[in-house]
């Protein structure tokens, strides 16, 4: 015996899934920026000063001139010494200052 289709119930329309932080993109770890620096402090408990030179030319009169910048970073175990070439990442905000942290010793 065949329906009739215009007694049937139609089915139920597809509803969009209800939005949430948790399906927010997020930042893949590797896009974060990174620097590479010496350290000039590590006398802070699991934090240490790193200095970035930076080689630009003068706006006016094109010589190239050395810009230095200073960044706090977190250093978990207390590995890096003053001197040490290290490579840092940003992350999220530490403390005041801390915005780094730091991947890995590049030289001694």
């Amino acid at each position: 015996m065949a329906e009739d289709p215009s007694t049937s119930v139609p089915p139920p329309l597809p509803t969009s899934a209800p939005s949430s932080a948790a399906t927010a993109p997020q930042t893949p770890r590797g896009s974060r920026k990174t620097r590479v620096g010496e350290v000039i402090s590590s006398g802070m408990n699991k934090t240490i000063v790193i200095r970035t030179v930076t080689r630009v030319p003068h706006p006016k009169f094109g010589k190239i001139v050395k810009q230095q910048k200073k960044f706090y970073a977190h250093d978990e175990e207390n590995k890096a010494k003053n001197g040490d070439t290290v490579r840092i990442m940003e992350t999220r905000p530490l403390s005041k200052l801390k915005r780094w942290r730091l991947v890995e010793i590049v030289g001694k």
